[in-house]
């Protein structure tokens, strides 16, 4: 029997790898919806290569534009995000794919759970943001959270038969970014020496994340949130090499470790496919070509980011959605210039003195609380600059 999926985000990097396995398994999955924001003619070549029931775009024109390209296929133009959440949230798919980046896909995401859908997760705000709700409403109406993040995903894989009590931490690796062996003055960084990622080829938003190592403290609260385990049982090490992909520790102190190609295809057709194993026909990891691990502690004080996500877990709350939003502020005015590298941390750590204390429940006053953090970010930003005059 086919498996119906559909995916939020389909022409992003996540979203074509998503197609690259499902064009691999003819036969096997059959696509229901193909959600985008602007990118109108690869949406289009989509729809016409997998002849979706709905595709969606962000903005009326490109859903006009691709109403007229269509024609007389049957294949429904939907646009504006109401629409989507609307028609996710009566579909009937057994998974859908959350790749919208950032605050916008958590509402289609939200809708998807609610109609019944596995999720196969690779928004990782969503679940900084509004774990505790996603969970809530995931037991609630049976569905599992799949996590499509190479780190997350190989902890899935490394849990997958083990007992809880027999799991002493889950640890994630981190490349450790440009400035793992960094040692000049960190206020005298720029953003051009903040993009150059030693590993990968990646946004400016996460490339950024990476060099202040924020990138792993959110993943932290993922973790906590995905696979129920306290901050003091989840660490990170460096890992140059980015072969081991993460692994997880016994109370008797052996490791399990999940390593393999750095292909996102990889955890993508785990999650698609989950709970089978299917072979498939892309590139493997070779382990006989001298493949070299290397393993490092993180140095908290060098990138005090990392540390940041463990306190607001121990806060509790919504702290862990504030820190998402401030850090998103704080990554935006390094980039603009307007702040110093290490004025990073000092916004988000400002931002959970002041907002860890408010409380949201709904998904309305979760959002409204990401805007109020945004907002006194923006404030602290501009007092920053101001100092600098």
């Amino acid at each position: 029997m086919k498996k119906i999926i559909s995916i939020l985000g389909s022409t992003g990097s996540i979203g074509q790898s998503t197609l690259k396995v499902v064009r691999a398994f003819p036969g096997r999955f059959q696509i229901k919806l193909l959600a985008a924001n602007r990118q109108r003619e690869r949406l289009l070549q989509q729809a016409m290569e997998f002849t979706p029931d709905w595709i969606y775009i962000t903005r009326d024109f490109d859903a006009a534009w691709l109403k007229n390209q269509i024609g007389d296929k049957k294949i429904r133009v939907i646009q504006g995000p109401e629409q989507l959440e609307r028609v996710v949230r009566k579909l009937r798919v057994n998974l859908t794919v959350s790749a919208i980046v950032g605050a916008a896909g958590l509402r289609p995401t939200i809708a998807a759970i609610e109609s019944g859908s596995n999720i196969a997760l690779a928004n990782k705000e969503a679940m900084v943001v509004a774990g505790r709700l996603m969970n809530q409403l995931a037991k609630e109406k049976g569905v599992e959270i799949l996590p499509v993040d190479s780190e997350h995903n190989a902890l899935h894989q490394c849990l997958h038969g083990a007992k809880r009590e027999e799991v002493k931490r889950l640890i994630l690796t981190a490349s450790g970014g440009p400035f793992r062996e960094f040692e000049g003055d960190f206020n005298q960084i720029t953003p051009a020496q903040a993009l150059k990622h030693p590993t990968w080829d990646m946004g400016k938003k996460i490339s950024i994340d990476s060099a202040t190592l924020m990138n792993k403290g959110l993943e932290v609260i993922e973790a906590h949130y995905l696979f129920g385990f306290s901050p003091n049982e989840i660490d990170i090490v460096i890992h140059p090499q980015s072969i081991v992909h993460s692994m997880i520790e016994f109370i008797d102190n052996s490791y399990i470790c999940q390593l393999g190609n750095t292909d996102m295809v990889h955890p993508i057709q785990y999650a698609l496919t989950y709970p089978d194993r299917v072979q498939n026909p892309f590139k493997g990891f070779d382990i006989t070509k001298g493949a070299k691990l290397d393993f490092f502690k993180v140095d908290r004080s060098k990138f005090p980011c990392s540390q940041l996500a463990y306190d607001a877990l121990l806060m509790g709350g919504n702290a862990p959605a504030i820190l998402n939003a401030g850090n998103e502020i704080a990554v935006q005015a390094f980039l603009d210039e307007r702040v110093k590298f290490t004025d990073i941390h000092r916004i988000n750590a400002a931002c959970l003195e002041k907002m860890a204390h408010r409380r949201a429940s709904s998904l309305d006053e979760i959002l409204d609380l990401d805007k109020q953090t945004r907002k006194f970010g923006l404030g602290v930003v501009s007092r920053l600059e101001n100092s600098k005059g």
